[in-house]
């Protein structure tokens, strides 16, 4: 590979996992930082994850683990922070001001941070100056599970510095994992934190025993009110069918029909690997919503999303009936039955 980036991966979930197989089957050397001291005991000792993705196995001569995420950051030229949303605050709040200088971060991140509802971009230029420029994206459509498998998956890589953008997602490709770029940093980040709340929803339907008839209708609808708050957020790439000049033959250029849009709503309301479509089902079903988390043995990221968005859609004023009824049904307590007879009126 002409150009040789030192990655660093900070989280131990099995994204996180997923992205260092990806890595390593490149042979590309990558620094992990993991939480628990035990974990990366095992790892180091037996090659594999015993929490996450255990049928995945390195080599760990190219695999330098390690507890304390300063280090990892500090011997990294990219950083990708691949960890739940939830969990990024608590991890980064020790790290000096200038953590991420002359770094390359790459969010794998799939929601927005809490506390502050914002995307992982603007708090790291609030709190560590990090430019735009040095911020990537990389989103599905792409469970931890099927890159696994070694299944046929498709990657999306977002950023603004066209060259570098290339060589993060040329690092990636593997014959089992094909990677597509484009520019819109804040378009794929939004889209992916809405499209686990549409999964959530997806779920609850599926827990209320509404059938495929249904949920077809719904995840249509899902999509339009998705395209709906990107166009007042300001995200242009939205129109189906719409092309700019082909950028080669037969490769278009991304609209809202890419996988990273479309594509990953559709996955993730649809597909039994979908952790918000579980926890959603949970909910549908009857679980109380602090059950159903405590049930999870991984992050649903929708949940905390829905009352992000709903404070920030305060700002953008978009229609927004379906993730607002979501809202109100994790987070207000109305029944989810009677939430969904509300968005039945809303369906088009």
């Amino acid at each position: 590979m002409a150009f040789m980036f030192r990655f660093g991966v900070i989280g131990g979930g099995s994204w996180a996992t997923a992205i260092v197989k990806i890595l390593t089957d490149n042979k590309l050397p990558v620094n992990w930082w993991v939480r628990n001291e035990q974990v990366m005991q095992h790892i180091q000792l037996r090659h594999h994850n015993p929490n996450y993705l255990s049928s995945v196995y390195f080599d760990t001569g190219i695999l330098k683990i390690d507890t304390r995420i300063e280090e990892v950051i500090a011997a990294s030229d990219c950083v990708i922070v691949a960890m739940p949303s939830a969990y990024v605050t608590e991890a980064f709040k020790k790290l000096p001001a200038d953590a991420f200088s002359n770094k390359k971060v790459i969010s794998a991140v799939k929601g927005i941070l809490p506390e502050q509802n914002l995307l992982l971009n603007d708090y790291l230029e609030q709190n560590f100056n990090l430019a735009l420029a040095d911020y990537f994206t990389v989103m599905g459509p792409c469970h931890a599970e099927e890159v696994a498998a070694e299944k046929l998956s498709y990657l999306t890589f977002s950023g603004m510095d066209e060259q570098k953008l290339q060589q993060l997602a040329g690092c990636f490709k593997t014959i089992y994992l094909n990677t597509v770029i484009n520019h819109d940093v804040y378009g794929v980040q939004y889209a992916a934190i809405l499209k686990n709340i549409y999964a959530l929803g997806a779920g609850i339907a599926h827990g209320l025993e509404y059938g495929d008839n249904f949920l077809s209708v719904l995840i249509a609808n899902c999509a339009d009110e998705m395209a709906g708050f990107l166009r007042k957020a300001g995200i242009r790439n939205i129109e189906v069918g719409v092309h700019e000049d082909y950028l080669e033959l037969n490769k278009k250029t991304a609209n809202y029909a890419a996988s990273v849009y479309l594509g990953d709503l559709l996955v993730t309301c649809y597909s039994l690997y979908s952790r918000n479509r579980t926890f959603g089902n949970m909910i549908g079903k009857g679980y109380a919503v602090k059950t159903a988390l405590l049930e999870m043995n991984m992050v649903a990221e929708g949940y905390n999303a829905s009352k992000s968005i709903h404070v920030i859609n305060n700002e953008v004023n978009a229609t927004m009936p379906i993730a607002d009824t979501i809202y109100r049904i994790l987070w207000e307590g109305i029944p989810p039955k009677t939430g969904f007879n509300i968005i039945e009126e809303s369906l088009i």
